[in-house]
């Protein structure tokens, strides 16, 4: 199994693509720390991940939120004594043109899905560099490489990402850390609910595969780049979109 004893901490963990990593991390033998804002999506998840054979814990986190994120770190080092993986998922969307966005939609989607980036990074580097090893992932997507229509937040956000990854990537290379960034593309997960059906249509018509993604295929990309199967890789933003972008 990839992941044997690793202790790993994944946000955003109780549905879509976070909840896919967990399940698979738990397949990989992986010590799974599933973190989330809602109670009840974590108790699932980690009854999930008990039920393949894992060990499994559960918090509830509000990555915008610094104390919450540190909490949760104070407890896996008190239960676990080390971090091997971060796989920082967790996001949300709140889209609007330029023009008509407000400033709580951009607010809350930077504060998420980039200072929440930067609040579990940083509180578990010092562990990693003590440690002299670790692994942090990041989710970007196909949209903060390319931009998309009303997503201005997201966009900067998740541009902001591939900032972090690669920043991270040459301070914390030398200390025996990779950092890496998924970008994934149309992934059929509950962020895509409120879209219209024609809407989905169109968007699975631009995918070369004809299809929209599986969290699965997300988580296990993730599950690679967490293991030392991917030693090498660091720095590196790969591309999860069934060939969207060609």
């Amino acid at each position: 199994m990839k992941l044997q004893n690793k202790v790993c901490i994944i946000t955003g963990a109780a549905q879509g693509i976070g909840l896919a990593t967990a399940l698979k991390f738990a397949r990989e033998g992986a010590t799974v720390i599933v973190c989330d804002l809602r109670p009840e999506g974590v108790e699932a998840a980690v009854k999930a991940c008990e039920k393949l054979g894992a060990t499994a814990q559960g918090y509830t986190v509000d990555v915008a939120d610094r104390v919450s994120v540190d909490l949760m770190v104070a407890a896996v080092l008190a239960d676990f004594g080390r971090v091997d993986v971060l796989v920082n998922n967790a996001g949300i969307t709140k889209d609007a043109r330029l023009q008509k966005m407000t400033l709580a939609q951009f607010d809350a989607v930077i504060d998420v899905n980039l200072r929440g980036v930067f609040h579990c990074a940083q509180a578990v580097t010092d562990t990693m560099v003590a440690q002299g090893s670790g692994v942090i992932l990041n989710a970007s997507s196909v949209v903060g490489i390319y931009g998309n229509f009303g997503q201005t937040n997201y966009a900067a956000a998740k541009f902001g990402v591939i900032g972090f990854t690669k920043t991270w990537s040459r301070e914390l290379g030398p200390k025996g850390i990779r950092v890496n960034a998924v970008a994934p593309g149309f992934i059929d997960t509950p962020i895509l609910g409120t879209i219209p059906d024609k809407v989905l249509e169109e968007m699975r018509a631009h995918v070369p595969l004809k299809r929209l993604g599986k969290p699965e295929e997300i988580a296990n990309v993730y599950a690679f780049l967490a293991s030392d199967e991917a030693s090498y890789v660091n720095g590196a933003v790969i591309e999860v979109s069934g060939g969207m972008t060609v």
